[in-house]
């Protein structure tokens, strides 16, 4: 049973890892579920309960900055609050598309929304381009607190 929720628990981070790209895995809570098997095969003595419930917490504010990083990204540039919404739902949507979805989906959303609001083609261009670098933005923080994650669970094996 222990060598089963091992070798279960590093297929989770394997795949939370590959989700981190890939819009259908849901990255970082199958990081940490992989890391709560190791510390369940472990009998929690290597990985205790606070390394848990920090590392819970990073997946927690990981996946809050990734939803979060579109809106704020158009708003940044000056947006209206149409242009936040139109991302939000084009962040959705682009979720049913892949990589270029969750890339494209927030641009067309943060233009649609604009213009909307203001008619303004080049204000939309811009609300669009925050709302793209704002989800790459909190792509590259989800890949940085993954990392953390299995940087504090391989301290708490080692240590």
């Amino acid at each position: 049973m222990e060598t089963t929720l091992y070798v279960l628990g590093a297929l989770l981070m394997v795949l939370g890892l590959a989700g981190l790209v890939l819009p259908a895995l849901p990255g970082l809570p199958l990081v940490f579920g992989g890391i709560l098997l190791l510390a369940w095969a472990g009998e929690f003595l290597l990985i205790g309960v606070w390394p848990l419930v920090f590392i819970g917490l990073l997946a927690l504010i990981g996946m809050g900055l990734d939803f979060l990083a579109g809106l704020l990204g158009t708003k940044s540039v000056g947006a209206s609050k149409w242009a936040v919404v139109g991302a939000g739902i084009g962040a959705l949507v682009g979720l049913f598309f892949g990589l270029p979805g969750l890339l494209l989906g927030p641009f067309v959303g943060a233009i649609a929304g604009e213009l909307i609001a203001t008619d303004r083609l080049e204000q939309a261009m811009k609300a669009g381009v925050g709302a793209a670098l704002g989800m790459i933005v909190g792509g590259i923080a989800k890949i940085v607190i993954a990392f953390m994650m299995l940087g504090i669970a391989a301290f708490a094996l080692m240590f």
